[in-house]
């Protein structure tokens, strides 16, 4: 295991939304606030700073994670995607965003970002989830605003399109 010397900073090189990026961060600079003052994604929020609301959720190597509980040298080699990179390239919303956009299932927008983390590792997980499993993954979550119906119903929508969209190609 690495020590880190206390204090001092050291270099961090990760994949950030499929770009090399590389700065410093002290030992202890939790990976939240790394993200949002070292390398600009503004995107990943900072609620509680305890793991509870959700609204700091990043995936690394492609699992959820809450950013406020990890230190950003934990992060070195691995490949960190944000709210910012589910876009992709072209900046178009991509299919979860869109269906949040039509389903109004976002407010303030303060938890939003997370929970758009949350919802696209869950799907990559469980592309045919009932209404119950898409609750369960969103008690993880706290949102203030929206009352998680609309929200529900966008992830409900996006997994039925994803699935009609598999099964077309598989008959093609």
């Amino acid at each position: 295991m690495k020590r880190y010397e206390h204090g001092k900073l050291h270099p961090v090189s990760l994949t950030l939304n499929g770009a090399q990026r590389c700065a410093h961060a002290e030992p202890r600079m939790l990976l939240s606030d790394f993200l949002r003052h070292q390398l600009g994604a503004t995107g990943t929020h900072v609620g509680c700073e305890h793991g509870v609301c959700g609204a700091c959720t990043v995936r690394i190597d492609g699992v959820a994670v809450r950013s406020c509980l990890s230190l950003a040298v934990q992060a070195q080699g691995r490949r960190v995607d944000t709210v910012e990179g589910l876009s992709g390239r072209e900046q178009e919303l991509n299919d979860l965003q869109q269906a949040f956009r039509r389903h109004f299932a976002l407010q303030c927008g303060f938890c939003t970002a997370g929970i758009l983390m949350s919802c696209s590792d869950f799907l990559q997980r469980v592309p045919e989830p009932t209404e119950q499993q898409v609750r369960d993954m969103l008690s993880g979550h706290l949102c203030r605003c929206t009352g998680y119906t609309n929200i529900v119903n966008a992830v409900l929508e996006v997994a039925d399109n994803r699935t009609k969209e598999k099964r077309r190609m598989e008959d093609a």
